[in-house]
């Protein structure tokens, strides 16, 4: 068991990291029972330091040791902290009791539940969002903890008096003294897996440790549980083939369980008919856009079957969902100009999050700006890729890479190698290091009816903001 404080009433809980994914949601759900909460991180930007505020919940900013109260039962340390952080120094001199996100989350609120893991390398955060509220909306009441905010809810947590708990398993690590993926800590009865591509190039050297990594997860679970695999996604079915569990696939396109057909796009989203096997199962509809959007709703469908849901409960779910903060979300129109965020910053996410601007948006032009943030983008790892990605846009705008001591300068991406890539390809395209140059540039350049997509895994310098404003002069 972990060092939790005997009563939440008494207990006092700090933080270290917690805007990072998870942390925040942990932060709300531990006020939530009575625990007295409090935080810190070096930098907190919308939506979670928005709810964190909303909250209540103190966040301190940067780090020192006189954040830490003289009266602190326990530390969770998030896992962007490391030796040398500060207050994780303090903490340790103060032999204060420390723990693992996943750990406390585990041991205070999946235990008891039938916990249902949604794991992938994509589309993790509105997988995990559609499907706690396709059970929501059947009236099953679910609790869940995903790293984005579910716009049906308006928070990434919550509470209900159903059996399942849904939550969003990261592959990354879990803590600097627990280097294992945070999901291996969810005690999976049920698997939604996704897809597996090769991304956290910080901590796996290669494709086949990032499948190692899932086929541990998929070890799992129980004989009694379900797996549930992308078919179209090869290395997740491959490791699927290593299941204790019963193994249920889904496909937009090809061979699987469960499949679509008679699929119709418009701006408004999609229709389309869900086959299972050789069967069909019912007419689907919703806010989703492209071949990701479906093979998620796909996945929600396979899930919540699985769960007790018939095909009117979940077509409800569907029609209803509102999507989530920071995926394809408009921010506001100004001058006609459409101003859209979005969390994209693996290569196929950019690939994909525009293909699916361009089904939203049709015969409008897109306009791609990306900041290079999260360490994979950062690096030389996907340069080429980042070209091809990019390219799917009308134009684009890099800004500069978001530089950190962990990636060598010659092992970073190259701003100017990708431009002159798009350039070669015929595509228009710029480096515009900084935040307030793109806006200004944008400002001049764009028309109406446009569409600028941002794209970054952090706050972006609060270009969306900046450019509505502009635009609203």
């Amino acid at each position: 068991m972990i060092p939790v404080p005997p009563s939440p009433a008494q207990g006092r809980i700090h933080l270290l990291g917690i805007c990072g994914t998870g942390m925040a949601s942990l932060a709300g759900m531990l006020k939530v029972i009575g625990y007295r909460v409090s935080g810190s991180d070096e930098n907190a930007y919308p939506p979670m330091s928005d709810m964190l505020a909303t909250l209540g919940i103190a966040v301190h900013s940067p780090y020192r040791p006189e954040n830490l109260a003289s009266d602190l039962d326990l530390v969770v340390v998030g896992n962007a902290i490391s030796r040398g952080n500060p207050e994780l120094e303090e903490v340790l001199d103060r032999r204060l009791p420390i723990v693992s996100m996943p750990v406390i989350v585990r041991e205070l609120f999946l235990r008891g539940h039938r916990s249902v893991v949604v794991a992938g390398t994509h589309g993790k955060t509105t997988t995990a969002s559609l499907l706690t509220w396709v059970l929501e909306s059947a009236k099953r009441g679910p609790s869940f903890l995903v790293g984005g905010i579910p716009l049906n809810f308006g928070k990434s947590y919550g509470f209900g008096e159903g059996e399942c708990f849904v939550i969003e398993g990261d592959e990354y690590d879990t803590a600097y003294f627990d280097k294992g993926p945070k999901f291996l800590h969810y005690v999976p009865d049920t698997v939604v897996l996704g897809n597996i591509e090769y991304d956290h190039a910080d901590i796996y050297p290669d494709l086949d440790s990032v499948a190692t990594a899932f086929r541990r997860l998929v070890n799992l679970v129980p004989r009694r549980g379900l797996l549930v695999v992308g078919a179209g996604s090869p290395i997740a079915l491959e490791v699927s083939r290593g299941a204790f569990c019963h193994v249920e696939s889904f496909a937009v396109e090809g061979t699987a369980d469960w499949g679509a057909k008679s699929v119709r796009v418009d701006q408004s989203g999609s229709r389309f008919e869900v086959w299972r096997e050789r069967e069909r199962f019912g007419e689907m509809a919703g806010s989703f856009w492209g071949q990701s959007a479906l093979s998620n709703a796909l996945a929600v469908v396979a899930a919540a079957h699985h769960l007790g849901l018939n095909a009117d409960e979940i077509a409800g779910g569907l029609t209803s969902f509102r999507g989530v903060a920071r995926r394809l979300e408009v921010l506001g129109e100004r001058r006609g100009v459409t101003v859209v965020d979005d969390f994209a910053h693996h290569p196929t996410a950019v690939r994909e999050t525009i293909r699916s601007a361009r089904l939203r948006w049709p015969k409008r032009k897109i306009w791609a700006v990306f900041e290079p943030r999260s360490f994979t983008a950062r690096s030389q790892v996907f340069q080429e890729a980042f070209v091809s990605a990019l390219g799917e846009a009308d134009a684009a705008i890099l800004a500069a890479v978001f530089s950190s001591k962990r990636l060598p300068a010659d092992q970073e991406l190259s701003e100017e190698r990708v431009i002159e890539g798009l350039r070669e390809a015929g595509k228009a395209a710029w480096f515009i290091p900084q935040v307030e140059e793109i806006v200004t540039f944008l400002d001049e350049k764009l028309g109406e009816g446009d569409v600028v997509l941002g794209m970054s895994n952090g706050g972006f310098g609060g270009f969306h903001r900046k450019l509505l404003e502009r635009l609203a002069g």
